[in-house]
């Protein structure tokens, strides 16, 4: 025969282990700080003006 298993504690074990997976997820989705989000922010912005920097302009509106 096999060992007795609780099945209130092997839910709750795997309960916890679900969250804690779902926990890490989301962890690294949102959880940048708030310095490397103004440094991607910076780097974008510098981006947009180097290339605005490089645009001709010919004088047409259209």
């Amino acid at each position: 025969m096999g060992d007795v298993v609780n099945l209130k504690r092997f839910k709750k074990r795997s309960e916890r282990e679900q969250s804690a997976m779902q926990a890490d997820a989301n962890r690294a989705r949102h959880g940048r700080t708030k310095a490397e989000r103004a440094r991607d922010q910076q780097q974008k912005d510098r981006a947009g003006e180097l290339l605005d920097q490089h645009r001709i302009d010919d004088g047409d509106a259209s």
